[in-house]
Parts: C-alpha cells; structure tokens; sequence
C-alpha cells in the first residue's frame, strides 16, 4: 500500500511526506498588497517628494518676493531720474527764462535809445515819418539783431536751399557708388571667363 493511502477507518499515517488533503498539496495564496519592503519603498519616496516639494515652493517664493523687490527698487530709480529730470528741465527753462527777459529787456532799451535818437525828425513838417514809422522801423532792426531771429534766417536758408535740388543727396550718391562698383565686378567677372 502506498504512503497517504486508507482505505476504511483507519488514521492516516503521520508521515511528514503524506499529502495534506486528498487533492494535492493545497494551493498556498500569498496576501495581497506590498510587502514591508514595497511600503518602505513608498513611504520614503512619499517624505521625497512632499520634501522636495516643501523646499522647491520655499526656494520660488523667496525667488518671487526677491523679484518683486527688485521691481519696487527699479521702480523708485525710475521715479527718481524722472524728478531728476523735470529738476533739471525746470532749471533749464528758468534759466532760458531768465535769458530771454534779459535779451527781451536789451531789445526794448536799444527801440527805446533808437525812437529817443530818432525823435528829433519826427513830424517836423511834410514828409517827415510819423513816430509809429519810427517805432517799427527801430523794432524791426533791433529784433531782427537777436539771436532767435538769426536761428530763424539760418533755418530758413539751409530749408531754401535743400528746396533748390541743385547739389547730389546721399541717397543718389550711393546708388551711383553701388552701380559702379556692380558694374566693376561684372566686367572682372567676365575678364575672368575670357581667360579661362
């Protein structure tokens, strides 16, 4: 009789290599989830990241606020130089202020000296200029001298004088020099070509 076989009534025997039930050797399941390994694994990587995390959110939020610092900084440069600016276009425009109530106040006392030195031959008798004649010729030789008006005459020679078209703009005179110089290098490159 082989080992692990009854028959009747009779005890199994106890021998360690006997089959446990009359199938077979039963199907042992493991449990199901992670080993202690696996959840160490995950929990490691869990503090990582939650780590990781905690430390990247703290390094853009310093980065953020520093930004932000720089940008209110930048800004009270700007705000800064623009004062700076309006201090000195405000100096600016007192100073030609004050040039041209000096200048202003020359003028008036030269028309006034001319009208004084040109009344003795106001209305003298017929033919004489009246003393408005006198008043706008002296204004006019006396405004003139100033220097807004020589800025003035100037601009408007150099403006009647680009109106001529007489002399070669720049535009015109690079065109010709780009022509020659294409016109240089076709004829080397046919000179070439002859040679060959």
């Amino acid at each position: 009789m082989a080992a692990g076989m009854t028959f009747g009534n009779s005890a199994p025997d106890a021998s360690p290599y006997a089959d446990e039930g009359p199938y077979g050797t039963p199907v042992v399941y493991k449990k199901s989830g992670l080993t202690r390994r696996g959840k160490v694994a995950i929990a490691v990587a869990g503090v990582a990241i939650v780590g990781g995390g905690t430390i990247w959110f703290q390094v853009h939020s310093a980065a953020v606020a520093k930004d932000e610092k720089e940008a209110a900084a930048l800004q009270i440069q700007m705000k800064k130089l623009e004062l700076e600016e309006m201090r000195i276009r405000n100096e600016q425009a007192t100073s030609d202020k004050k040039a041209a109530t000096a200048s202003a106040e020359k003028i008036q006392a030269a028309v006034d000296k001319c009208v004084k030195d040109s009344s003795s031959q106001l209305d003298k008798g017929y033919g004489s200029p009246p003393r408005s004649a006198v008043v706008a010729d002296c204004k006019q030789q006396y405004e003139t001298a100033d220097g807004s008006g020589m800025q003035a005459v100037g601009s408007s020679t150099l403006d009647a004088g680009n109106a001529g078209g007489g002399g070669i703009n720049s535009p015109t005179l690079l065109g010709l020099v780009a022509g020659g110089a294409l016109a240089v290098a076709l004829f080397a490159r046919k000179g070439k070509k002859a040679d060959a």
